[in-house]
């Protein structure tokens, strides 16, 4: 059975292509900065946005078409997985992503959950090894159900919090059977709503206590993936503690995990965090945290997780340039964490989608690439600090200064003189090489 009999496999056609399903930038093969765009960018699909997701809003119920959605059960379950497959060979996607929840549904107890979760994995697997798809990632959901009310690892029910641990058990066994080349945490319900009855200690140090313990698990059954966290400041809770790239990274030294983590970063996260994406990332790359990237854009006049698929190519544009310069994202990728408007309801919406944000973000490669090459920033930032390159600038640098020499060069200066950021000169520069 074809569940998208009307879309064929998705090519590179180049930018003179009128043919809404085809790449009009991202062409897999060519090579740029040294390596394929399908190298540097690594795309993975997001299972729950792409195949579970019904176009549902706090105003209306779902408007999406789906061929999938005549079954039920574990029915529909199979269906979505036979319907995501084909959906990565048409769109040429390398990589998925899910939950545990996105791909099985919950029975009465953990145990039969886990048997329903298992007969699905199968499935999965065997599709992985007929295609050659890979899992960039998987999760798992502590967040939707309503035991996870007050939060999961960080939850003030022990019961909960044995029964977050157990799925965290489950989760990485999955992930371990099916080669997943990551496993993420993103807090959902992680964090308070009201401040003066929350023990923040004691929730911290008990989600600090799951992260060792999902560590040493991963060491004890082999399960070599990349361990990373996703930062997100709020929503569905008034304050989550992995707030933004800085808050996470503070966390994980605090409680002895930096070696352990890295950082999944999201666009609109970063966006309800108060900051650009771009941001985020360099604070991650300094750090030596950066693993991979959620991509999407939010709305700036809207204030919740809107989760758009990327077509900013300002924004996509500097997203690329942190990656660059941090060497790639390794064992990480690209994971379209985005969804079709809740107009855009028909199943070919989803590859539209797909291929906008994909072809921007093969833009903000090669602008990126190229901005590198001609060191258009790296030259303006030598020449702003210059002057820490000789004479007392040197000395700071270098450790070799103290309070009384550089009062004692200070005592005598004259008139200090600055040079002009030219912030909107650079800026008309980045629009030329992006257009």
């Amino acid at each position: 059975m074809s569940y998208f009999p009307s879309v064929g496999k998705i090519t590179y056609e180049g930018k003179e292509s009128k043919n809404p399903f085809a790449f009009k930038h991202y062409n897999p093969s060519e090579v740029v900065a040294g390596k394929t765009m399908e190298e540097h960018l690594r795309f993975a699909v997001s299972y729950w946005h792409t195949f579970t997701a019904s176009g549902t809003d706090p105003f209306g119920s779902g408007t999406a078409v789906r061929s999938w959605d005549k079954f039920s059960g574990i029915d529909i379950a199979k269906a979505r997985v036979e319907a995501s497959f084909e959906f990565y060979e048409k769109l040429g996607a390398k990589y998925f992503c899910f939950h545990d929840r996105d791909i099985a549904p919950e029975g009465s107890t953990l145990r039969e959950t886990n048997k329903i979760l298992d007969e699905i994995v199968a499935m999965i697997k065997s599709h992985m090894a007929s295609t050659g798809v890979k899992l960039l990632w998987n999760t798992q959901n502590m967040f939707t159900n309503p035991r996870f009310v007050h939060g999961a690892a960080t939850a003030n029910n022990a019961d909960v919090y044995a029964y977050a641990a157990a799925q965290v058990k489950k989760g990485l066994e999955t992930g371990k059977e099916l080669g997943a080349e990551n496993y993420v945490f993103w807090g959902g319900r992680e964090g308070y709503e009201y401040l003066q009855i929350t023990d923040m200690k004691l929730e911290l140090d008990n989600l600090a206590r799951l992260y060792h313990m999902a560590v040493d698990y991963a060491k004890e059954i082999g399960f070599d993936a990349q361990f990373l966290i996703e930062p997100k400041p709020k929503e569905p809770t008034k304050h989550q503690y992995d707030f933004d790239a800085a808050t996470t990274i503070a966390f994980l030294r605090t409680y002895g995990l930096e070696n352990h983590f890295k950082l999944n970063l999201e666009a609109n996260h970063a966006t309800l965090a108060g900051h650009t994406f771009e941001h985020e990332l360099r604070v991650a790359r300094i750090q030596g945290m950066l693993g991979s990237i959620d991509a999407n854009q939010g709305d700036m006049l809207l204030g919740w997780d809107t989760d758009e698929f990327p077509t900013d190519l300002y924004s996509v544009t500097l997203a690329m340039y942190e990656i660059l310069q941090n060497g790639g994202l390794g064992k990480g990728g690209v994971n379209f964490d985005a969804k079709v408007r809740r107009g855009s309801f028909e199943q070919e919406d989803l590859f539209l989608a797909h291929i906008a944000g994909m072809d921007s973000f093969a833009r903000g490669l090669k602008a990126a690439a190229k901005l590198i090459e001609d060191r258009v920033f790296e030259n303006a930032i030598e020449e702003r600090y210059a002057s820490f390159k000789s004479g007392i600038g040197a000395d700071v640098v270098a450790g070799k200064a103290d309070l009384k020499a550089l009062e004692q060069y200070a005592l005598d200066l004259g008139e200090i003189q600055n040079r002009s950021g030219r912030q909107e000169h650079l800026k008309a520069i980045m629009n030329e090489y992006i257009f």
